[in-house]
């Protein structure tokens, strides 16, 4: 998984691409979302449009990442969901527990 990260107005948007598969992938984003809340910044876009895919471990990752915005006053959000994701979203439920949008600008906008 590879990560960048530009910003919309006072909204992080961490573009992912890639295969999101747990190990080094979950040391990353977590410790780019613990920057993040050093920085004061804890309103997060996720932008999966380029993950390619993600297996039980990179939905745990997204869930962790959530949390950690969660508890620090903030949120996670989930732009560009592909297909694939999206369906694994719905067999897990976890539509219900992330907010997701169309685009990484409409994920921004919603906060």
């Amino acid at each position: 998984m590879t990560l960048k990260e530009k910003v919309i107005d006072d909204i992080v948007v961490l573009e992912l691409s890639g295969k999101i598969m747990g190990g080094p992938d979950a040391t990353l984003l977590n410790e780019k979302l613990h920057s993040l809340i050093d920085e004061n910044k804890s309103k997060v876009v996720a932008d999966l449009a380029k993950v390619s895919w993600m297996n039980s471990s990179g939905l745990g990752i997204l869930i962790g990442g959530l949390t950690t915005m969660r508890n620090n006053d903030g949120d996670l959000k989930l732009a560009n969901v592909t297909d694939k994701i999206q369906s694994l979203l719905m067999i897990t439920k976890l539509i219900t527990v992330f907010e997701t949008y169309n685009s990484a600008e409409e994920a921004a906008a919603s906060f």
